[in-house]
């Protein structure tokens, strides 16, 4: 992976990483159904515009396949991930979206889009004792709304990283940017009918109309486009990867801005995630300099 893939993966990362701190501050005000459905609104308003400023054209005949990609990675996502804001931190919500990773690295082996290498799965291991060292949430209870979001949140992870390896295939055929439109697009489809049902509990706050703001216009419409396009040029675990270095950025974000614990762990367990990120990537800056480097 080159130098340049590998830093965008990370600012991705960040962006992701805020997310959570958004639909924490977002879902209680305007409540599930009508966040995702003004998130994707406001995404597919910023890559229509962008389209059309570069003479791009929608992808009309693979409607059926973007379809379904956005009902995998932007409607599923987008409602279990509000839903669960309502009952847990954002960094834990940030730590179950690890799985993302594991669900992905296995989809591109069963799609023969990736190989599964010992490395790989060691990097996949040594991501989760590093986020789990991150987030040391203490004690959640138990009950029954706890159990469905923490549900709720690797059912997301897993529509986020089986699809990969299927955007992957997209990409061949079409431009990242007429995807994450067409995505969006597609996803409105379904989410209109609930956000207008449920559009008269939601209360328009300034911090939930920013925080969904940002969350539409940037995590979303931005960063999918940007996601797709090194999705072209990396294999489809590389590109799931961020999902290891979100939670450093989810439980920074909320310690700083919501106040929710800072795991004592965050420094040792941020340095096993970045290690993960190497080696199921196959990323290492250090190689070009080794091999430049004559020998004694």
């Amino acid at each position: 992976m080159k130098t340049r893939h590998f830093a965008q993966l990370v600012g991705l990362s960040a962006l992701w990483g805020a997310s959570f701190l958004f639909l924490r501050i977002a879902t209680p005000a305007l409540t599930p159904l009508p966040l995702a459905g003004i998130r994707v609104a406001l995404a597919l308003v910023v890559l229509t515009i962008v389209m059309r400023a570069l003479g791009q054209r929608w992808p009309w005949k693979h409607w059926r396949e973007l379809l379904g990609l956005g009902t995998l990675t932007v409607v599923l996502p987008f409602l279990l991930y509000a839903w669960a804001a309502l009952y847990l931190p954002a960094g834990y919500s940030a730590l179950l979206n690890t799985t993302a990773v594991l669900f992905g690295t296995l989809a591109a082996a069963w799609l023969k889009e990736d190989t599964l290498t010992r490395h790989k799965l060691i990097g996949c291991a040594l991501g989760f004792v590093g986020v789990g060292l991150i987030v040391q949430l203490g004690p959640v209870r138990l009950d029954g709304p706890t159990i469905l979001a923490v549900l709720a949140c690797i059912a997301a992870s897993a529509g986020y990283g089986a699809s990969t390896p299927l955007m992957k295939r997209a990409t061949t055929r079409m431009e990242p940017l007429a995807i994450a439109a067409g995505l969006h697009a597609g996803a409105l489809v379904f989410l209109l009918p609930g956000a207008a049902w449920a559009w008269p509990q939601a209360t328009f706050t300034p911090a939930a109309l920013m925080a969904v703001g940002v969350l539409g216009i940037i995590t979303s419409g931005t960063a999918y486009w940007v996601h797709l396009r090194i999705l072209r040029h990396v294999s489809p675990v590389a590109a799931i990867s961020p999902a290891f270095m979100i939670p450093i950025f989810g439980v920074t974000w909320g310690h700083l801005f919501l106040g929710e614990e800072l795991s004592s762990g965050l420094f040792i367990g941020g340095a096993l995630v970045l290690v993960a990120t190497g080696l199921v990537t196959g990323f290492n800056p250090l190689r070009r300099w080794l091999a430049s480097t004559p020998a004694p």
